[in-house]
């Protein structure tokens, strides 16, 4: 074998110890240099026997995903990019939705699911910090969004404060000032929620002004039923916004229908910024502003976080917070056309 590693190492013109770590997934490899490295392996027809190489390391070359629903568009498209990501690394991903359920959540952080995995990444929805915090098993964990672990995990997230803040900005910016916040969710432990709801709250500190409360809207769950529930809310109860943002996309494009249906024009009667960057969002009517978090990053560097634990345990690193970056996207729904 070492010899077959020497000839991809030739051809693609690296270090025998790059090839290993390009096919381990055991150390991060630039991304130019793992597409030479893809490219000498495929042309000598190279294929390790990853099943045995992880059967002599003791692990089982499946990794865990666990996700509050894979039917969600935000959901579904980051579980298919660290899958596809995970595969670069000959890892197999095994993928659970939770739905938010507690004992769920509980379940798989405990390691009780039964699976023989060697690490989870982990979106939790239902539990609070502290019992995030006071759970373990015995496999490395990444954590996906707002729980912060204490020390416990690594986590990957993006800054939902910061990115709500500059939705909120922009709306402002727009001479907009009846802001609508739609996704507060206080029946729940959720972080993304309490933190873009922040957020909002701060643009319009730093600007001088007090938010309504009246037009902080919860919702029950971030579907689109839920924003059309919020928005026909707002307008039944006389609130009349002259703008929304929404904590996701699907809120923003339930709500933006309910606004089509009571014949208001967007944005000149009332725009609209989401979040999550999704895809039905850019073929709406009209294409909707949206606050756009690097999915791709999200993906890569949590499985970064998790090849750096699988492959070196006893490293003294401790537990790392990575920030993902973020970007606004402003579109036809909250720029007026007159």
């Amino acid at each position: 074998m070492s010899s077959r590693l020497k000839d991809v190492a030739a051809l693609a013109g690296v270090s025998t110890r790059t090839v290993s770590n390009v096919v381990s997934g055991s150390a991060a490899v630039a991304e130019e240099t793992r597409a030479r490295v893809q490219a000498a392996l495929d042309e000598l027809g190279y294929r390790p026997n990853v099943a045995a190489r992880n059967l002599r390391a003791g692990r089982t070359g499946l990794i865990g995903l666990a996700i509050p629903e894979l039917h969600s568009p935000y959901f579904g498209e980051l579980a298919g990019l660290i899958v596809r990501a995970a595969q670069q690394r000959a890892w197999t991903v095994v993928i659970d939705q939770t739905f938010g359920d507690p004992e769920a959540e509980r379940r798989l952080l405990d390691g009780g699911d039964g699976r023989l995995v060697d690490g989870l990444i982990i979106s939790p929805w239902a539990l609070g910090p502290e019992e995030v915090t006071g759970r373990s098993r015995n496999v490395p964990v990444v954590l996906l969004g707002e729980r912060r672990p204490h020390g416990l995990a690594d986590r990957v997230a993006a800054d939902n404060v910061l990115a709500a803040e500059e939705a909120t900005t922009h709306l402002l910016g727009a001479g907009h000032r009846r802001i609508a916040a739609l996704g507060p969710q206080p029946h729940l432990h959720n972080e993304t929620a309490r933190q873009r709801l922040e957020g909002y709250r701060e643009a319009f500190r730093r600007a001088g002004l007090t938010p309504d409360p009246a037009l902080e809207q919860p919702v029950r769950t971030l579907h689109r039923e839920d924003g059309a529930r919020a928005m026909a809310a707002l307008l039944d109860a006389g609130a009349r916004p002259d703008a929304v943002f929404a904590f996701t996309d699907e809120l923003a494009l339930g709500a933006l229908h309910v606004a089509h249906e009571r014949g208001l024009r967007v944005p000149d009667d009332v725009a609209f910024v989401g979040f999550d960057d999704i895809e039905d969002g850019r073929y709406a009517n009209p294409p909707l502003t949206t606050v756009a978090p690097d999915k791709q990053q999200i993906a890569e560097r949590a499985l970064q976080c998790l090849a750096d634990r699988i492959y070196s345990p006893a490293s003294a690193v401790p537990p790392l917070d990575v920030v993902i970056p973020h970007r606004l996207v402003v579109r036809a729904s909250s720029t007026r056309t007159s």
